[in-house]
């Protein structure tokens, strides 16, 4: 969905456009794989800001580039941090989501891992790839889904939710269909053509209708994330910092050089 008005910068991490009344947002950071650096969380903030405020738009799709939508936490950025600086940003992210007047699609083309799934969570109406791949890796690196939980624990099985937190192991996208955490798994041949019929079928609803009917499925999730914010933030922070976790996380990126 271009808009040749609002041409994409090429040092930009996350891109915006509207057209036909959606304000498309695309993570575009092929570098980390989409990873959740303090520059794309702040971006994509922005631009999720930019969309409530758009009037232009109606709709809001949250979509990547790549094939992996998003990878997680940015460990090379995480293993030195010790603040609740990175934590925080994750939870904002989620409230913008939950807390847009607008509809949140997210189009989800192919793996996310751990922090990503929060943002899948968080939106509205998620339509993925059958084949898509999904894992809350956080436990095997001595973490633990503390931040997403406040987005994830509503959507999933209480019995999904244990297994995926405990194990790590990965998960499809029709595995994540009947789970709660995806809307719609369909092949990957016809995703785009979901997407767009699913945006167009939302951008019908009036402004006012799409804004209350929003508000009311928002509301618990929104004092979720209000009451338990801070104390998620403080534990992942705790977490990140403690010495198992740095010494699991340095592992990990020694192994991927």
């Amino acid at each position: 969905m271009p808009d040749a008005q609002q041409p994409a910068q090429p040092d930009e991490l996350v891109h915006y456009a509207v057209a036909d009344q959606v304000a498309t947002i695309t993570l575009d950071s092929p570098h980390n794989r989409n990873a959740l650096s303090a520059r794309l969380v702040a971006e994509l903030g922005d631009r999720l800001e930019r969309a409530e405020a758009d009037p232009a738009a109606k709709v809001v799709l949250l979509r990547a580039e790549g094939s992996v939508f998003c990878s997680g936490a940015d460990l090379s950025e995480a293993s030195a941090a010790g603040s609740e600086d990175a934590p925080r940003g994750i939870v904002r992210l989620q409230r913008l989501v939950v807390g847009s007047t607008k509809p949140v699609v997210l189009r989800l083309q192919g793996a996310v891992r751990a922090g990503g799934i929060g943002l899948v969570a968080a939106a509205d109406v998620v339509v993925a790839v059958e084949d898509a791949t999904f894992a809350l890796t956080e436990v095997k690196l001595g973490l633990a889904p503390a931040v997403i939980s406040l987005t994830v624990l509503p959507r999933l099985t209480s019995r999904a939710a244990a297994y995926t937190f405990l194990t790590g192991e990965t998960f499809t996208g029709a595995e994540a269909e009947r789970m709660g955490l995806v809307t719609r798994a369909v092949p990957a041949d016809a995703l785009d053509a979901e997407v767009e019929r699913v945006c167009a079928s939302l951008a019908t609803g009036a402004v006012q209708g799409l804004r209350e009917s929003k508000a009311l499925l928002a509301e618990d999730l929104l004092e979720r994330i209000d009451r338990l914010g801070d104390d998620v933030a403080a534990r992942s922070a705790r977490l990140f910092g403690s010495e198992e976790a740095r010494e699991a996380m340095t592992a990990f990126l020694s192994r991927k050089k």
